[in-house]
């Protein structure tokens, strides 16, 4: 045991900060990091692609409430990592990515691969620091972790050149800081309170802040009491029971739906952890007109369609108790958006029996969820998967059914299925995918068949990529550019050890899914789906009117 160098300090300050796992691929600059992980509890979880380690540290961050952690080397490891970085940092995940770097004797001088990778990681993180001194490790470690995780979450970045990493240094890591809660101020819950006391028509829109603060269940208490709806956003699926009387499910399409008529209908929005990112205020108030509560961490984001007659800035459960007690609702009829529940339950419930093939997506996801238990978790990828995903798989509780909104980046299904496998083995888990999407971190099914994370990897199948086509359609009358070809998606998957579904009737399905799921090895199912749906719902939802309502 010789003196311990910068990269042992470094994987000390990681134990200190509960650091489970680390996802990442080994290179050149990062050698010094490995050696010092061979006697560490935190286990290196090698993928294949950068962009596939910062996606699970991504996905672990956001189910874990802890920093996900990730590695690359220089250069190309490096910037094939900040997808994921930034998929984290937007969508409010908190992660904290390490990356190797050339030794300082060579950065004044054109050097091979050498990047400035703290000014390439500034616009996509929170915070970004070189370790130019061994000393300074266990600072830049625990500064590094404490933004990552304090509210908003996002992701920081920390770069350690070679020969830093070397040096030997005497130091240990600093010691971590508890984080009181912050309550609102006084005024703000009276100001609040009058104006819920007051409106005829309220709707609450729950967002992935609501989430973030295990609110959950004072939401639902609180909706329940003064009998107001809830509307959660495509990251806020499970703030409130979706089986919940009051619960008018998802809210997000760039489309009119059900759920815009109760906004339209409403004389009080009570946004609930609610992040401008996911949902642009500017599609449910588009004139700046209709009074808004903020209910959150921090306050409100500036933008002319969200100013806020009052914020209420603090813990959100100690503020939504606090609202409760002083709101009084009595003798206030149902509002609005209650009686669209049953609309919206029956256009759901239409599609138990159907069976057209290829499998129409709203059956596909009607059919995942009857499968599903309560407490499974779903991972969704990116295209118009994702928008069917986030209208017609609905939640009994957080974080069972994820999807990437803020930076939307194709490709997480599968690094982030892994992660949650990771982090509940006890769970059945689906990456549910497009084609598309698919072929953009496949490759990661070997780690997940090496690492022991059996999950199912549920592929949507049109030979294209269906949103850009849909959006084509909607705006030009015809698409472009948009198909592909396929490989034979059960071939490939057995290729790789792993066993491979391919669904030839709609009935086919669930029976597969249950099979699938049993499996003791990852496994592929090939679903062809009709998208000729995305046209047929974009031409109802332009002819949706709300009922009036008086």
């Amino acid at each position: 045991m010789g003196q311990m160098n910068t990269a042992d300090l470094l994987v000390q300050c990681l134990e200190n900060e509960d650091v489970e796992y680390i996802f990442g691929v080994p290179g050149e600059e990062n050698l010094h990091i490995l050696e010092a992980l061979k006697n560490s509890p935190i286990r290196f979880i090698t993928t294949r692609h950068e962009q596939g380690a910062a996606f699970m540290a991504d996905v672990y961050g956001r189910l874990t409430g802890k920093a996900g952690v990730c590695l690359s080397t220089l250069g190309p490891g490096a910037t094939n990592l900040m997808t994921g970085v930034a998929d984290a940092n937007l969508d409010g995940a908190p992660l904290v990515a390490i990356t190797g770097q050339v030794g300082t004797d060579r950065m004044h001088i054109e050097s091979h691969q050498y990047l400035d990778l703290v000014a390439m990681f500034d616009p996509v993180t929170k915070w970004t620091r070189q370790i130019v001194r061994p000393s300074i490790t266990p600072e830049v470690v625990r500064k590094a972790f404490k933004l990552a995780q304090s509210e908003k979450p996002g992701a920081t970045h920390i770069d350690l050149p070679e020969n830093i990493a070397a040096m030997p240094v005497d130091g240990k890591p600093l010691r971590r800081d508890s984080r009181e809660k912050v309550y609102a101020a006084f005024r703000t819950l009276g100001t609040a309170a009058n104006a819920i006391s007051k409106a005829k028509n309220p709707i609450i829109l729950a967002g992935n802040g609501t989430i973030r603060a295990e609110a959950s269940e004072a939401l639902t208490e609180f909706a329940t009491s003064l009998n107001i709806p809830v509307a959660n956003t495509f990251m806020g699926k499970g703030t409130m029971p979706y089986t919940h009387p009051l619960s008018l499910w998802t809210v997000g399409l760039q489309q009119r739906d059900h759920i815009t008529c109760a906004f339209e209908k409403s004389d009080l929005v009570i946004a609930v952890g609610y992040d401008l990112i996911e949902y642009s205020p500017k599609k449910w108030n588009p004139t700046g007109d209709l009074p808004i509560i903020h209910i959150g961490a921090t306050p409100a984001e500036i933008d002319s369609s969200y100013i806020p007659q009052v914020e209420v800035v603090g813990d959100i459960t100690d503020s939504l108790m606090d609202l409760l007690k002083r709101c009084d609702r009595q003798g206030k009829p149902t509002p609005y958006g209650a009686s669209l529940r049953a609309e919206i339950r029956a256009e759901y419930e239409c599609y138990a029996n159907d069976t057209g093939f290829p499998v129409k997506p709203q059956k596909i996801i009607y059919d995942l969820r009857q499968v599903m238990g309560p407490d499974d978790v779903v991972i969704s990828d990116v295209g118009a998967h994702k928008m069917w995903m986030a209208r017609h798989y609905h939640c009994d509780s957080p974080n069972t059914c994820l999807i990437s909104n803020g930076f939307a980046a194709m490709g997480i299904a599968i690094p982030g299925a892994i992660a949650a496998k990771l982090v509940y083995p006890e769970r059945n888990i689906v990456a549910v995918t497009g084609d598309g999407g698919f072929m953009m971190n496949c490759q990661e099914l070997e780690t997940a068949m090496r690492v022991g994370t059996p999950f199912v990897t549920l592929i949507f199948n049109d030979n294209g990529y269906g949103l850009i086509e849909w959006k084509q359609i909607n705006q030009f009358g015809e698409s472009s550019f948009i198909k592909f070809g396929n490989p034979d998606f059960v071939k490939f998957a057995e290729s790789m050890g792993l066993k491979g579904y391919r669904v030839e009737a709609a009935a086919d399905l669930i029976p597969i899914l249950k099979e699938a799921l049993a499996q003791p090895v990852p496994t592929v199912i090939d679903c062809p789906v009709d998208y000729r749906e995305n046209i047929r719902f974009s031409q109802k939802a332009g002819e949706l009117a709300c009922e009036i309502w008086e």
